[in-house]
This record gives C-alpha cells, sequence and structure tokens, in this order.
C-alpha cells in the first residue's frame, strides 16, 4: 500500500519545506499557502522516502528530515519516477495528474549547498490537482485505474 508519510510547505522558492498536519489543495492553484502555488503544471511536487534512503545509504551523516528536498508530499510504496506523464493519483478526494518527471534544478539552490546533490531532478514529480479537497499525513495514495 502506497501512503503520504508528509505534507511539507514554505513560503519561499528553493527552500527545504517544513512538515505540517494538513494541507488543503485547490484547482489551478495547489496547496494553499504554498511558494510553488499557481496555476501551472508543477503545483504540487512529490519525492519517495526510498529516493531519500538511497540517498542517506550514501551519504549517511546527512540530516534530510520530510521536505528537505522541497518537495509537498513525501509518499512510501510508490515508484513515483516511473509513472507515466497523465497519471492520476488519488488520495481521500483529492485527486491529482502527473505533469511531469523530474526538473532541472537551478544553480546554488538552498537544497543543493546543504546535502551536495538534489535528487529531486532524477525522482521528484510534479502534479496538477484536478480534485481539490484536504490531505493528512497517514492516508492511503492510489494510482486511479
Amino acid at each position: 500500500m502506497a501512503k503520504i508519510l508528509s505534507l511539507n510547505v514554505s513560503l519561499g522558492k528553493g527552500m527545504e519545506k517544513k512538515p505540517v498536519d494538513e494541507v488543503t489543495l485547490r484547482v489551478d492553484h495547489g496547496i494553499v499557502g504554498d511558494a510553488h502555488a499557481g496555476n501551472w503544471h508543477r503545483q504540487v511536487s512529490l519525492l519517495g522516502i526510498e529516493s531519500v534512503n538511497k540517498m542517506l545509504a550514501a551519504k549517511p551523516d546527512l540530516d534530510l528530515p520530510p521536505g528537505a528536498f522541497a518537495e509537498n508530499i513525501t509518499t512510501e510504496g510508490i515508484n513515483l519516477p516511473s509513472l507515466p506523464i497523465g497519471t492520476r493519483l488519488v488520495a481521500n478526494q483529492v485527486e491529482l495528474e502527473v505533469t511531469q518527471i523530474g526538473k532541472k534544478c537551478h544553480d546554488k539552490c538552498n537544497i543543493a549547498k546543504k546535502v551536495g546533490n538534489c535528487i529531486m531532478p532524477k525522482e521528484g514529480i510534479f502534479v496538477k490537482v484536478i480534485s481539490p479537497g484536504t490531505l493528512h499525513p497517514g492516508e492511503e495514495l492510489q494510482i486511479k485505474a
């Protein structure tokens, strides 16, 4: 079973995000109160804890809490970078559509300075909100058939 481990927001771009107890998602916007929200194709970012754990295996001295790579949603139990563009993900009443796999990292972001290498460019994904609602950590995340 795939699930949401952490929900994370920040007030500025290129910064670590901090875990919160819930988020509200709006269509054509993303997560209310997050710096990356807006009417574009990268409204919400997701990164699997499996990707973070691979990096920790190589650099065990790093402190990488949820949101360390500026991901909005930290997941467990789903191979995010293998999902095709257009895949729909559902949690609670919220429906999301995969719009991009990976991204080009901008130079000298706070994350790269701290960890030396960012995994979001290869293993993070981006989605847009199809159906709005509220999410909480621990909720099940499913691929819509």
